[in-house]
């Protein structure tokens, strides 16, 4: 499947059970409400998947039972974060061989690698495979920024390099991409407090979190914003901005599988050494996913917009 490099796609959770095993059904669950929203595309395997936690089983097993699962209705990511070349390599094949449509790639972990170690990095896992690459480029969480030299040599080079989930925090990197690159580079925000401003400037689509909690909100926003009706996209969005505050902590992850909960598709277990919600903290974020859904806005009829 080739990938449209648009729209919402969810940066999806793992969902496991409350003994540490994959909850294979609770997932299917959060997929579904994702597909019956109208997303355009499934990331599995990025931060809030927990991939730092996940075994390489564990991996195989998500990529094949959502990709058995979509039954192609939407392309599925597999993220690759690992820290040497040859461990993303294995990874990106194995996803490949799983039948995952694309990858979104960190640059390595734990080493500050520079800026040639990072380019070299990407074109031996590029030219691996021969998926589509969205690369993530995040350097407030992750250290290392992916600049624009960088992706003009990756560019050139890896003709499988085709979009960046842009993290930077500076919605001007949006207009010197497309005045760089034009439509060859295409960009996915991926901070869902600058979602709709980067959307407007020009980003292709949204790699989303609160997503996992509340599907119809987050497509809503992109759709409306589609056709140019700002200020009903601009209300949600408004409503909105409490929740995706959650998606810019440390942990984003307990935070936005506690939203799941309160919506109904997704439970608070996670992975050590993350803990669950507790003390003061639960009753602090508890209260904020109730506040929004105590005056959760009624949508317009979203999904007819193209139709």
């Amino acid at each position: 499947m080739s990938i449209q490099w648009k729209g919402v796609m969810p940066a999806v959770t793992t969902q496991f059970k409350s003994n540490d095993v994959l909850d294979l059904e609770l997932f299917k669950v959060n997929i579904k409400a994702q597909l019956d929203a109208g997303v355009h595309g499934i990331v599995l395997g990025g931060t809030l998947g927990e991939a730092s936690t996940l075994t390489d089983q564990e991996r195989r097993i998500l990529t094949r039972e959502t990709v058995a699962f979509v039954e192609g209705r939407v392309p599925v990511l597999m993220n690759i974060a690992e820290q040497t070349t040859k461990a993303a390599i294995a990874l990106a094949k194995t996803a490949e061989e799983d039948g995952a449509a694309g990858l979104m790639m960190l640059p390595p972990m734990r080493y500050k690698a520079s800026d040639e170690e990072v380019v070299e990095y990407f074109m031996s896992v590029a030219n691996s495979i021969s998926l589509p690459i969205m690369i993530y480029n995040n350097p407030i969480d992750y250290k290392i920024e992916v600049t624009l030299d960088m992706f003009a040599q990756l560019l050139e080079a890896c003709p499988n390099i085709q979009a960046v989930k842009e993290s930077t925090r500076d919605t001007t990197n949006i207009t010197r991409i497309k005045n760089r690159f034009g439509d060859r580079l295409a960009i996915m925000t991926g901070v869902d407090t600058l979602a709709l401003e980067s959307l407007v400037l020009g980003a292709d689509g949204w790699v989303a979190g609160l997503v996992d909690a509340f599907p119809d909100e987050t497509v809503a926003i992109y759709e409306l914003q589609k056709v140019g009706r700002i200020k009903e996209a601009l209300e949600i969005y408004r409503w909105f901005m409490p929740l995706l505050e959650l998606d810019i902590s440390p942990k984003l992850v307990q935070y936005i599988k506690m939203a799941s909960v309160y919506t109904g598709i997704g439970a608070e277990y996670v992975r050590a050494p993350r803990l669950v919600l507790s003390g003061q903290e639960r009753k602090d974020i508890i209260k904020i996913i109730e506040d929004a859904i105590s005056v959760r806005p009624i949508l317009p009829d979203y999904k007819s917009i193209n139709n």
